[in-house]
């Protein structure tokens, strides 16, 4: 059922406190509901390709986080642990009292500390091009790239960095849609949300996160290596790992029709195969059960 054209409704939600998150869903309301949160500096946007091709019977939510796309850019509150409080309010403002939630990059550490702390919210869990944490080279590296960036960012800084995250070739029109989202965040939204990212440290956490992890990664992401993705199989109680070869940083870009199938195998009854769920599965690797 994976390619079907699905119509999209986007919708503004107020949080309680005024915070407005731009929305946007799609398939069956009365489905499993499944939430997608992005990576830094992107928006609902960067799932747009995977939307296209994910089961018409999940529910499907995408949002912008605060500061970035069309939501709100309020002055302060992009500490992760806010940033994951956004979603459980999105979560209850919409009615939502059980999803499975994907993030990618830095939306997966939003994910992951919304299953610490709300573990009954979550059903089963998605990181896309995860790590066990930020920090070295990689951290240092981006603090200085940013560190001048004038609140309108400069189109040629976000083009260099999608590139550099990618590996495999992204259509052009799709990428240049991708930039003009990057730069609807200010200067000093890129620099807060970076380093409260570099800031977190839940390694210590992972063991008590009850819902079953699918973590996906690209084989030649730039960003996070495997070793990262093997310490958060190691942590996590519940986990396995799919691997795409060939792909960067980013297969909601680079593959989006393969992280639909992914994801439609991980989160559908019935739709649940070996090469998503279980260790040694082609393309991938994993541990499932015991620590």
């Amino acid at each position: 059922m994976s390619g079907t054209t699905q119509t999209l409704r986007p919708r503004t939600v107020t949080l309680p406190g005024g915070l407005r998150l731009e929305t946007v869903e799609q398939g069956d309301p009365g489905g499993p509901v499944v939430v997608l949160v992005h990576g830094w500096p992107d928006s609902w946007f960067s799932w747009s390709r995977v939307l296209a091709h994910l089961d018409p019977r999940l529910h499907v939510v995408a949002y912008s986080q605060r500061g970035f796309g069309g939501s709100d850019h309020p002055r302060a509150g992009y500490a992760v642990d806010r940033l994951a409080e956004d979603l459980v309010a999105l979560c209850e403002v919409l009615g939502i009292g059980r999803a499975h939630l994907v993030g990618h990059s830095h939306g997966s550490f939003v994910v992951r500390r919304a299953a610490e702390e709300h573990p009954g919210l979550v059903d089963r869990m998605v990181l896309v091009d995860s790590a066990d944490r930020v920090g070295g080279r990689l951290a240092a590296e981006v603090r200085a790239a940013i560190a001048d960036l004038p609140d309108d960012v400069p189109e040629g800084f976000v083009r260099e960095f999608a590139a550099s995250a990618v590996y495999r070739p992204v259509e052009p029109a799709f990428f240049d849609a991708l930039v003009a989202e990057g730069r609807r965040a200010p200067g000093w939204v890129y620099r807060d949300a970076w380093e409260e990212m570099v800031a977190v440290d839940d390694r210590d956490r992972l063991g008590a996160v009850t819902a079953p992890t699918l973590l996906v990664w690209g084989d030649r992401d730039a960003l996070f290596d495997r070793g990262q993705q093997d310490r958060l199989l190691a942590a996590l109680p519940d986990a396995r790992l799919r691997i795409h070869e060939g792909t960067g940083h980013c297969p909601n870009w680079e593959c989006p029709r393969a992280l639909a199938a992914d994801l439609d195998a991980f989160l559908l009854p019935g739709r649940r195969d070996t090469r998503a769920a279980s260790p040694g599965g082609a393309g991938g690797s994993g541990r499932s059960g015991g620590r």
